[in-house]
């Protein structure tokens, strides 16, 4: 009885929203308890190449500033072989390929406080954060199709994609963060 609890909790399982008040600075800073995890799409060469994958991660945060809100999205790659992915700060680097076509991505600073919503998987990985609205956030928790897109100087385009659905984790986030269609 308890292990089919456990399995069938599991099944359905989306990433739950925090919050966390940074005691130096007086802001609240609104994340998910972990970050959505990517996959880069596969690529393998002709034979079949034994190559490990590239993890790409994303998470949504929002400032509070005194009732001054901002957001922003925090998105940290980990490649998981020697190839580089691109520079992810460079200008039209990083993209969001939704339903309703691609979104770029504009570097953003994040307000300074005490510790990171999210911390990088690997240390060698690249880390941003890039500007995020509620128009936006909101077009990604309803589309269908939502793909990280990464661009560089003499490397192709890359994809990634997440390993499960995004659209519920997105639309607790927003609820719990007090975005509403009202």
């Amino acid at each position: 009885m308890l292990l089919a609890g456990l399995v069938s909790a599991c099944a359905g399982q989306t990433i739950k929203p925090a919050e966390m008040l940074d005691e130096k600075t007086g802001v609240t800073v609104g994340a998910l308890q972990e970050p959505i995890e990517f996959i880069e799409d596969a690529k393998l060469g002709a034979a079949g190449s034994d190559r490990r994958s590239t993890f790409a991660y994303l998470g949504p945060v929002e400032w509070d500033t005194s009732g001054d809100i901002t957001y922003g999205l925090w998105i940290h790659v980990a490649p998981g072989n020697d190839q580089a992915v691109g520079d992810i700060r460079a200008k039209g680097g990083a993209s969001l390929v939704l339903d309703d076509g691609p979104v770029p991505l504009s570097l953003t600073d994040a307000p300074q406080t005490g510790s990171n919503p999210y911390h990088p998987v690997a240390s060698w990985g690249q880390t941003a954060y890039f500007r995020l609205d509620v128009a936006l956030l909101k077009r990604m928790a309803s589309s269908q199709k939502l793909i990280l897109e990464f661009h560089g100087v003499d490397v192709p385009a890359v994809d990634f994609t997440p390993t499960q659905d995004v659209r519920d984790t997105l639309t607790r986030f927003e609820h719990a963060r007090g975005i509403t269609d009202d």
